[in-house]
């Protein structure tokens, strides 16, 4: 399945972010397109109510872009037993074309990895047949190795305890080599097989597919003496019996190994130290993924499409490490830049869901009630039931056909989701400062402004103390020049202006008024967009060009 493309507003996201997201992403995907709504922050309030009020499940939340573990590593892995044999192994190898191998136990932990280069050290350092007790062999092991038939025989799972000898010799010298517990590897020779029966022996490999007589199995069975039957030669046998190596004996048990959600920036300095093929990917001790060294040079980049928002400051973190290949907005342009052309719908209206909902009915695409409500929520808390100056004919028309589909009475409606957005209860000091927060680069400076909307702002002025400590905290962790907080009255259309920062005086000058301990009184100023934001870069160009 294609990845999906990622539909996002900004950081800390509002009514309009959240619910534009959830619509365009829907007309995608009825366009045909895989794509997926998402946030990058915390649900408001306001959101909240509008949401459940429709039965809708917020975005997913995607706290930053930036390529990780995850993104890169395929879950399609080969893997192998630690008490499998090292030529099941190799023909595992072979099959799928691969030079190492997790090795993980029935539940999924790992426990090891086997290369290549481990089965070659194998080969240089084998081991004498004689050998195979110590490395904890069993009679299942063997049969398997010699792709042999049982003919007789139980308890396949005890250990190899003897040494493995080829009766090359004369019957007579057989008797004198062969010890009880050994393993016998045996062509046509009758005489030979009931020889090396009477030794004790543990077991008989009758190989070159010879015939294995009534008499021979007989005797076998009465001595409790396992048989296997194979179709290769007894020098081949030789030579694969060694094989039935378990792999917990060549594997690596010190693995390098990534978790998920490792960055891949932080991984790619160990890649290039210990220079594997391939690393495990683990989560919770249980083998998940697999790393390609050789993926790591062109990570496929998440493809995204901005709603809400242009510029870089407002957006998820590691944006950059995306593809944009879409951004539908209603704010000043600022500064986004992409590697090639893309489509842009920038509109002067009030909401981004104003802009959403006219693609839907320009493309002759059925806005479900549900999605309507969305969109209709949005607009009206982005126009603040139409009382912002940002509000425009168009978001006036748009609200008034989402309304009948929705069926929804727009007064009513609004009133209700401004009022779930005026609550402060049981918000802290620092989570007020940062409602509704977005950075802008106004001149030279790093400036950042958050709007909170109340029916009663006396409340929150009585916080003032408080509010600029959270502020300057977060002037200080953020190294932001500027912080204001616009507390909007929705009742008498005006907002008391809280600013913390350097310089003070560009506020002063740009509302042409001195701030009283902190705070402007802006009559008539419910917009951040349009009131308060292009004031502010008119006194800093006017800053900037005075002598």
């Amino acid at each position: 399945m294609a990845k999906p493309v990622y539909v996002i507003g900004h950081r800390i996201p509002d009514t309009d972010s959240i619910c534009s997201a959830i619509g365009y992403a829907h007309l995608k995907q009825a366009l045909g397109e895989h794509a997926v709504p998402a946030r990058a922050g915390k649900i408001n309030a306001e959101t909240k109510f509008v949401l459940e009020y429709f039965g809708v499940k917020a975005p997913e939340l995607i706290n930053d872009f930036y390529p990780r573990v995850k993104d890169i590593m395929t879950d399609r892995v080969v893997t192998v037993r630690p008490q499998s044999t090292v030529r099941e192994l190799g023909q595992l190898m072979k099959q799928h074309n691969v030079k190492s191998v997790p090795v993980t136990e029935s539940d999924g932990a790992l426990v090891g990895i086997v290369t290549v280069g481990d089965l070659a050290k194998r080969y240089f350092d084998e081991l004498e047949m004689q050998d195979l007790s110590e490395a904890g062999v069993d009679y299942a092991s063997v049969l398997r190795a010699l792709d042999g038939r049982l003919v007789c025989g139980q308890k396949l799972e005890w250990p190899v305890t003897g040494k493995v000898r080829i009766a090359g010799a004369r019957t007579q010298t057989m008797a004198q080599l062969v010890e009880p517990g050994d393993i016998v590897l045996v062509g046509d020779r009758n005489k030979a097989q009931l020889v090396s029966i009477e030794q004790g022996i543990a077991c008989l490999v009758v190989t070159g597919g010879a015939a294995v007589t009534d008499a021979v199995e007989q005797a076998a069975r009465s001595r409790g003496v396992i048989i296997i039957s194979t179709a290769y030669d007894t020098y081949t046998c030789a030579r694969l019996i060694n094989q039935s190596i378990p792999v917990r004996m060549i594997m690596q048990t010190k693995v390098v190994a990534f978790k998920p959600t490792d960055l891949v920036a932080d991984i790619k300095s160990v890649i290039v130290a210990t220079n594997h093929r391939n690393y495990p990917v683990v989560e919770n001790g249980r083998l998940i993924g697999l790393i390609n060294r050789d993926r790591l040079i062109v990570p496929e980049r998440e493809k995204v499409i901005l709603v809400d928002h242009n510029e870089p400051g407002q957006a998820a973190e590691g944006i950059e490490e995306t593809q944009i290949v879409e951004i539908i907005d209603h704010h000043r342009l600022g500064g986004l830049e992409t590697s090639e052309p893309i489509f842009i719908r920038h509109e002067p209206v009030g909401a981004t869901a104003t802009i959403v909902a006219n693609m839907y009915w320009h493309r002759h695409i059925d806005l479900p009630p549900q999605i309507a409500g969305l969109l209709l929520a949005a607009i009206l808390s982005d126009t603040l039931l139409f009382k912002s100056p940002t509000a425009t004919s168009k978001d006036r028309e748009t609200a008034e056909k989402l309304a009948i589909v929705a069926g929804l009475d727009i007064q009513e409606f609004g009133r209700a989701v401004l009022k779930a957005g005026s609550s402060i209860a049981g918000l802290s000091p620092a989570e007020l400062v940062q409602s509704d927060l977005k950075e802008f680069l106004i001149g030279e400076y790093r400036v950042a402004i958050a709007q909170v909307s109340v029916m009663e702002p006396a409340e929150l002025l009585g916080l003032k103390g408080e509010l600029l400590q959270a502020m300057q905290s977060l002037r200080t962790k953020e190294t932001y020049d500027l912080v204001l907080l616009m507390i909007t009255d929705i009742l008498s259309e005006a907002t008391h202006l809280v600013f913390v920062g350097q310089p003070a005086a560009l506020v002063s000058q740009a509302f042409g008024q001195p701030a009283r301990e902190g705070v402007l009184y802006l009559p008539g100023v419910m917009s951040r967009k349009k009131q308060v934001v292009p004031p502010l870069v008119e006194a800093a160009r006017a800053k900037v060009g005075a002598p």
